[in-house]
């Protein structure tokens, strides 16, 4: 069954493509070994973690939309001086 890619693979959307695109590269490296690949998933996790404490702190601030967008957010790295995670 197929699932829709698209909203996944859009940057206004998903905010941790990057790291999901490491995680598989590392993942088709090693063979799916997932002993190999644990520091990329763990990035993948914290990006994740990090954006969606972002997304809830926008609902309750009522700004919308919840995630901000591929260029706000790179506006938001840029003046932390990187990825915080």
């Amino acid at each position: 069954m197929n699932k829709p890619v698209g909203k996944f693979r859009d940057q206004d959307i998903n905010p941790c493509i990057e790291e999901s695109d490491a995680s598989q590269k590392c993942m088709n490296h090693y063979n799916y070994d997932k002993n190999m690949c644990g520091a990329y998933f763990q990035n993948y996790k914290r990006c994740r973690s990090y954006w969606h404490n972002i997304m809830l702190q926008r609902r309750r601030d009522g700004v919308k939309p919840d995630m901000p967008t591929a260029a706000e957010r790179q506006e938001m790295l840029a003046q932390l001086g990187g990825k915080p995670y």
